[in-house]
């Protein structure tokens, strides 16, 4: 016989590779001919040819649509979940010839409709109600919710018939980079951010603005609310406000600027801080003695990695608010407040007192046009300066300086009861939304306090957050029988995303089963994270998770801390393991 396999999962990532790869195998032993067509990330798509589907004497799609359904008008076709073809796939395919019937396809979907591969996939979009969609995700991180967010939104697209690309702005940059033809074809513009990111290009398209985790949980319902709410924007930065009307907090404002700030901040810190760790493999105090290696390191990590952190976190702060004008006065303020002893605190507050002046003056100052072009590099930057400077030094600076430092000799110097509580309300937080707006508020406390060489939380932060994905991992490999196979096979993957310090891992567990899932993940965390206070240890890098371990120093101690981990993954994996109902599988959309 010969078959067409199709296989994809709305996330289009491992399990339409696994799914592919096992009724290939499966089908082999049944004698069969076949040709597979995968839709995909891990490998390019490569779609059936005309003629093979003319030959084939069965297509099985496993997937929740026929992709390019035109295609197979006439042939006998079967088509089940996709999940439905991992635990037995001799079984699905032998269930496929039995049931398989003369396909007739939707008549919304164009006849001219095929697959296409790579970025020029706009190109392919039907005629009947498909559009052209173009997408940026970013996460503050760049890690993990900026891809999973990508990966959902480019398959919910394709289900719903639509044309596709998305561009991820990711911690290495931007990648899939939409071209200039692309965004121009576009009927809409998606930008599912959580940090600002430049619109400019996107001048007169209808766009629509969201967070990465509404993309990455509720990928079909953002396309359908894109589609009814996307405004025209408008060129310049001065549109960038009024778009943002009626999204939620977390969305914009307060919560979006800070979290634009602690991206550009986070490479300073990561980098900064390793640097020192290496120092100290030469010795704790090897660093005093100049003209060494080791204090060259101290010198480029702690001398000058670490004292750019507050300038370029109030930086970019002000630049979320106004753009490119805020940044010079908003670095300014971040100097002034490090200079002063305002710590984090102080540069938060000097990033939105200059991001807000530079954007008042933008849009109230009014002058003749022959002068207006000096608005952006000398007005906006002088007045702004001025104001957030005198601000910081007669107004903020000493009071939020004491703050800082009350803060610091409370931390430093509080006994054990105190950290231990310390590490339960920062270990849950961690584990509350798993990459939420609670979870970064802690993450931003702990990076914020690396600024005054207070590492004992950052510790506890990192250390509980890798507590929810290791746990849903172990739980799906203690506990086999109540997991089905796509479960399994995406506890494997959050096993990993643990050990990397991406509490996303356990997102696709979360979203079936919240209930059980969120109390028994910040119950470990919190474990976690009062062990990680109790025995004192101190984390010099903000992220890196178990990895960071090969560092001499950049943990200690390493030993304890990696058992305050494994006690409460432990306490995480087995609980859920005992609590969990069997039966019902994760989604595929979250898992692959």
């Amino acid at each position: 016989m010969k078959a067409i396999i199709i296989t994809a999962c709305p996330s289009g990532m491992a399990t339409t590779f696994l799914a592919a790869r096992r009724l290939e195998q499966a089908a082999g032993r049944l004698g069969w001919q076949v040709e597979v067509e995968m839709h995909g990330e891990l490998e390019p798509l490569a779609p059936v040819t005309a003629e093979a589907i003319a030959d084939a004497d069965l297509v099985i799609v496993a997937a929740d649509h026929v992709p390019g359904a035109q295609r197979f008008a006439g042939k006998r076709l079967y088509r089940a979940p996709i999940d439905q073809a991992l635990p037995d796939p001799a079984a699905f395919l032998e269930r496929a010839e039995r049931e398989a019937s003369a396909y007739t396809p939707p008549a919304e979907t164009s006849p001219t409709e095929a697959p296409q591969a790579g970025p020029s996939s706009t190109a392919a979009a039907a005629s009947n109600g498909a559009r052209k969609i173009v997408a940026v995700t970013a996460c503050p991180t760049g890690v993990a919710h900026t891809f999973m967010a990508a990966e959902a939104l480019s398959e919910a697209g394709r289900a719903l018939g639509h044309a596709i690309r998305v561009e991820t702005q990711g911690s290495v940059g931007a990648q899939d980079q939409l071209t200039d033809e692309e965004i121009a074809e576009a009927d809409l513009v998606i930008l599912a951010c959580d940090i600002e990111v430049d619109p400019t290009r996107f001048a007169g398209k209808r766009v629509y603005r969201t967070s990465t985790g509404n993309a990455l949980k509720k990928p079909r319902p953002t396309i359908e609310a894109a589609f009814e709410q996307a405004e025209v924007e408008r060129a310049g930065s001065a549109g960038r406000s009024g778009d943002e009307t009626g999204k939620s907090v977390k969305e914009q404002g307060v919560y979006k600027h800070l979290l634009t700030g602690v991206s550009f901040m986070l490479p300073m810190v990561v980098a900064g801080g390793l640097l020192i760790a290496l120092s100290f493999v030469f010795g704790i105090e090897a660093f005093q003695e100049e003209g060494t290696l080791p204090a060259a390191l101290m010198q480029i990590g702690g001398g000058t990695a670490f004292a750019l952190m507050i300038p370029v976190l109030a930086g970019y702060i002000a630049y979320s608010i106004a753009d490119r004008p805020g940044i010079a006065p908003g670095m300014i303020g971040g100097m002034l407040a490090s200079e002063i002893g305002a710590g984090f605190i102080g540069g938060i507050l000097a990033g939105f007192l200059a991001g807000y002046v530079a954007k008042a003056v933008a849009q109230h100052v009014k002058l003749p046009s022959s002068v207006e072009s000096l608005k952006p590099i000398l007005i906006i930057p002088l007045v702004a300066s001025l104001v957030t400077g005198l601000t910081m030094i007669y107004v903020v600076g000493e009071p939020v300086a004491a703050i800082l430092s009350a803060l610091t000799t409370f931390l430093e110097n509080m006994g054990s009861t105190n950290a231990v509580l310390l590490g339960i309300l920062l270990g849950a937080m961690m584990c509350f939304d798993l990459g939420g707006p609670v979870n970064k508020a802690a993450y931003t406390f702990g990076v914020g306090l690396l600024a005054s060489e207070t590492y004992g939380p950052m510790a506890a932060i990192m250390a509980a957050g890798m507590v929810p994905a290791i746990g849903m991992g172990i739980a799906s490999f203690v506990a086999r029988a109540k997991f089905s196979e796509p479960e399994r096979e995406a506890g494997k993957a959050s096993f990993v995303l643990g050990f990397c310090f991406i509490s996303e891992g356990a997102i696709p567990f979360a979203a079936k089963d919240p209930l059980r899932v969120i109390p028994i993940s910040m119950l470990g965390g919190a474990i976690t994270g009062a062990l990680s206070m109790l025995v004192g240890a101190k984390l010099m890098a903000p992220h890196g998770g178990i990895f960071v371990l090969l560092i001499p120093n950049a943990i200690s101690p390493a030993l304890l801390y990696l058992g305050a981990i494994v006690i409460g993954s432990l306490v995480t994996g087995l609980g859920y393991a005992a609590i969990k109902r069997g039966g019902q599988p994760v989604p595929v959309s979250a898992t692959a």
